[in-house]
């Protein structure tokens, strides 16, 4: 660790938030640098520990939770509050764009690392996760995977620092989990630009984000192979957003409609090339489900810890609840499931950073850590008993973003599909 000692430069009259950003900066850049010698290794460790490196980053992001997310997660949620002084933070320190180079004004981190920061983001608050996860993946991913060097700058830059966030908008009202059925249309306008059409649903940063990476039909007669992708600026002329849905869950991130009315860009907001859109989508989602996963694993750890916590000072029969069998029983299965999850994240954003191809493995982790939290937290309002039910303990809170982590970046029904696919292939069937 680096000690404040360390951080060069800093004056009498810097507060003590600001002396701990720095350092935290400080040992992110250290991060950055010692990478390159993990990456042959990288495998093999993650199965019995993290390299060095990544506990370092794992023990910086905890620390930030519980100074900065963890106190002020249930005010978040009960007053559906967007944590901008939290999100302009963690930009301070790097999280908000974790795996992009230092050139674009990233932190230079890989894939794992990602993951790591993720969990332990959102074992303070599920909300600034999810915020994090769909900056990080969902819109900066395409971009830095598709987009040319002018849209890297123009688009990528600005949104590195937290101070500006992106959205994805995939999804439409009536298409759900069929992607390829995208009504939205883009057709070409007589300066030469495209002009949208169409309406997007539940898009996660809709109310604060300021450009969206949207998915259009640019030509129906070749169905999935006739979509393509756009960015667009928020706000835009032709741009509306519908209201602000009321959730059950992840309360602190917006989520709304966008509504295109002959919404104008320009040529070069494009995205790949014309028919590339369907692809794009594919491929960001597989990485988008890493995050998730990794996100599903900081709410199912909070819920142990809280578990945990409660029992060992609830008394009953004359002794901790701990000691009795039906309660370990459960805290047995709840740290198995997490465990038995966390290894199949890293495992895929392993594959991930190596370049390989970790579509099933991808699932497989989105599936096994949503269904893990959704466990742990409902186990964990069992130990809790009528405490886990009222809004003075956590873990309803808990209970109620670990919902959604099977539903959104693809159902659990989808991520068996997608496994199911792939184990059929490997099997030549």
């Amino acid at each position: 660790m680096i000690t404040p000692a360390e951080a060069p430069g800093l004056s009498a009259g810097i507060n003590n938030f600001q002396h701990i950003l720095l350092v935290m900066a400080l040992q992110l850049r250290r991060l950055s640098l010692g990478l390159a010698k993990f990456q042959q290794a990288r495998n093999a460790s993650i199965l019995t520990s993290l390299p060095e490196t990544h506990e370092l980053l794992r023990k910086t992001c905890r620390d930030f939770a519980e100074g900065e997310l963890k106190p002020n997660a249930s005010r978040f949620d009960k007053e559906h509050l967007y944590p901008k002084e939290q999100i302009l933070k963690m930009g301070e320190i790097g999280l908000m764009a974790i795996v992009v180079p230092e050139t674009l004004g990233g932190a230079g981190l890989d894939y794992l690392a990602y993951a790591v920061a993720m969990e332990e983001i959102s074992r303070g608050c599920a909300s600034a996760g999810v915020i994090m996860s769909v900056n990080n993946s969902l819109y900066i991913g395409p971009l830095m995977k598709y987009g040319n060097d002018q849209q890297k700058r123009d688009w990528i830059q600005p949104f590195v620092n937290g101070d500006k966030v992106g959205c994805f908008a995939l999804s439409e009202p009536g298409n759900g989990s069929d992607a390829g059925a995208a009504s939205t249309t883009a057709v070409t306008s007589s300066d030469g630009g495209w002009k949208l059409n169409g309406t997007k649903a539940w898009i996660t940063n809709g109310y604060e984000s300021e450009a969206t990476v949207v998915f259009a039909t640019t030509d129906k007669s070749l169905k999935h192979k006739g979509i393509s992708a756009f960015v667009v600026p928020k706000p835009t002329p032709g741009l509306s957003l519908g209201k602000k849905e009321d959730k059950l869950g992840i309360r602190g991130s917006s989520t709304c409609n966008l509504i295109f009315e002959d919404c104008s860009i320009p040529k070069e907001n494009m995205l790949g090339k014309p028919g590339y859109g369907f692809k794009i989508a594919m491929s960001t989602l597989d990485g988008g489900r890493v995050g998730i996963a990794a996100q599903a694993l900081g709410i199912g750890q909070a819920a142990l810890d809280c578990a945990v916590d409660y029992a060992s000072k609830r008394k009953a029969f004359g002794q901790s609840i701990t000691k009795l069998q039906s309660i370990q029983n459960k805290i047995a299965d709840m740290a198995l499931q997490l465990e038995s999850a966390r290894l199949l994240t890293w495992r895929a954003a392993a594959l991930q950073d190596e370049g390989k191809i970790f579509i099933k493995e991808a699932a497989m982790a989105k599936l096994a850590a949503s269904e893990a939290a959704t466990f742990i937290s409902h186990q964990a309002i069992q130990i809790l008993g009528g405490m886990g039910y009222v809004a003075d303990m956590p873990a309803e809170r808990h209970y109620r973003d670990a919902r959604i982590t099977e539903i959104y970046e693809g159902t659990s029904e989808i991520q068996r599909l997608v496994i199911a696919g792939n184990v059929l292939k490997e099997y030549g069937v």
